[in-house]
Formats: C-alpha cells, structure tokens, sequence
C-alpha cells in the first residue's frame, strides 16, 4: 500500500527533486536541456526574463505532492494584482506557471489520481485567493520550454480533466545543428553585404543592398548563462527575422550563413527557431535551411468547468 500523499507547500529541502522533476520535463522537449538547481530556485521567486509582466505578480506560490519524502509532483501559481497598474488581461488572473507530475510507473501506479488531488490544491488556492479567471500554461525556467509540448500527455490530460481548454496558439519549436546550416558564402546579389547591430531581442544581422537594409535575423545567445543553468552555452535562438515580400531565394541562406560564422565564434552549436503552426512559408524556410521539428507546444489554457 503506497504510503500517504501529502500536498503542502514547498520547503528549500525539496529544491533537488523539484530541479529532478523540472528536468525530466525539459529534457522530453530540447535535447539536453537542464536548469540548475539556482535557477529553479530563483524562478520560484522571480522571472527576471518577462520584463513586462513579472513586476504585475502579487503572490508566488509552489505547491508538492510528496509521498513518503518522495517528490511526486509540483505546481507553480502567480496571482496577478487587480489595479489599473497591471494589463487588463492578466488583471486579477491567477495562473498555474507550470503544472508537473511523473507519469505512471510501477512505484506510482496512481499517477493521475496523484495528478487531480495535487490540481484540485491548486484551483483550491485560486478560490482563496478570489481570482476572476484562472489561465494555465507549462513555463519552465529552460529555454524552448513553455505551453503544453506534445510530450506531456499526462499533464495535458491532467488540465483538461480539471476544466482547462486550449484557447491560444500552437507554436512550432524547431532546432538546427550549427553545422547543418548554411555555410558561410558568396553574397547572392552584388552589393549585398551584412552589418551586425544591438536588436532588440538580441545580436541583429543585417543585410544591406547598396547601403540599405532589406533584411535581417536576430540572434539570442545568452540562453545557457552558466550562472543560470547546468550545462554550459551551446544553444541560442533565432529570436526573429523578417524578409522583404519577394526575397531572393538564396537570401534567407546567405543570412543564417553569416549567423552560423557568429555563433562559431559565440561557442553555440545549436540553434532554437520558432514559429507558428499557421505559418507555413515561415515553416518550410526554416526546415528547407537546416531545422528541424522538435515539438508543437499548445499556448494559452483557461479554466472552463463544466
């Protein structure tokens, strides 16, 4: 008989198997992705990285399902102010940051039931805390992972069984070896050359024709902070690119050929891209230069009982 299930709060012992369960998660999803214990901890307390609605938050919360000192699941709320202060979207929401729990095993034979106990703590909470509307998605403090991917079922299941419908977006996360993109090479049209820019989202590569922009990529590449995360560096992402309506068809090469010369010399080897499942010319540029699908991840659940 499996010994009692006990969900409470989360205590600082708990730090190395809530890091565990966090992993298991973001490792399905990105190839070897990890966060530190640090930056678990850390992201339980702030999100430094959402500028914007990180300062709107009134109160964290984590909650675990612990059995026996084993660590079986966990689940990280945010209740958002109710003031003219905070957006009218988030105002007087709560949300579940990320919801997560282990999936059936022979040591957890009663994972979903483990699953709904350890929910009906959470919208338990909401009721305390008389939020207006609750939301939920799976924002791990891991670049890449974020919504429901496709290899959470379980959690998936676990929302849906509590009322949570998927309202939003599905975004396409994709991932290229360095050396599967373009090479570095010849521009494609004469006068064609590249400038390297502060970007709003990161490093901006610029194409200039005849001294005028026409095009560009921007590049994160303080993704794997060692301070931040378990492994060092290695990963970036392409944080955005825009292409004039009719491109020349080796421009979009050219230009992920003058990133892949810089992230050499950055230490990165990977590269994350994303776009969304409706975006097909966006889609099949990306795959057609040497990306690849790692996931579609479902954006924004909200709470709608029966």
């Amino acid at each position: 008989m499996p010994a009692p299930l006990n969900v409470r709060p989360f205590h600082r012992e708990d730090r190395d198997q809530l890091t565990d369960l966090v992993n298991l998660h973001a490792a399905a999803v990105v190839p070897g992705a990890t966060a530190s214990v640090n930056t678990v901890l850390s992201s339980l307390e702030r999100c430094p990285d959402e500028v914007v609605t990180d300062p709107w938050v009134a109160e964290r919360l984590t909650l675990v399902a612990d059995r026996g000192g084993q660590l079986v699941a966990a689940a990280h709320l945010h209740r958002y102010r109710d003031d003219d202060g905070v957006g009218e979207d988030y105002r007087g929401t709560g949300h579940i940051i990320w919801f997560l729990h282990s999936p059936g095993a022979s040591h957890i034979p009663d994972a979903a039931e483990v699953a709904s106990v350890l929910m009906s703590a959470c919208l338990a909470q909401f009721g305390r805390w008389r939020v207006r509307a609750r939301h939920a998605d799976g924002r791990l403090p891991v670049p890449g992972v974020y919504g429901l991917p496709e290899q959470w079922p379980h959690v998936r299941a676990a929302l849906q069984r509590a009322g949570f419908v998927h309202t939003g977006q599905t975004e396409v996360l994709l991932l290229a070896a360095l050396a599967d993109l373009p090479a570095p090479g010849p521009a494609p049209l004469p006068g064609l050359g590249s400038h390297r820019t502060v970007g709003p989202f990161g490093t901006r590569i610029n194409a200039r024709l005849d001294g005028a922009e026409i095009a560009y990529l921007e590049l994160g590449t303080t993704l794997d902070r060692p301070e931040r995360h378990a492994r060092l560096g290695g990963l970036a992402d392409l944080a955005d690119f825009e292409l004039p309506d009719d491109p020349h068809p080796e421009l979009f090469g050219w230009l992920l050929g003058q990133a892949r010369d810089w992230l050499e010399l950055c230490g990165v080897d990977r590269l994350l891209a994303y776009a969304t499942d409706d975006e097909a010319d966006e889609l099949t540029e990306l795959t057609r230069h040497g990306f690849r699908e790692l996931t579609r991840t479902a954006r924004g659940w909200d709470h709608r009982p029966a």
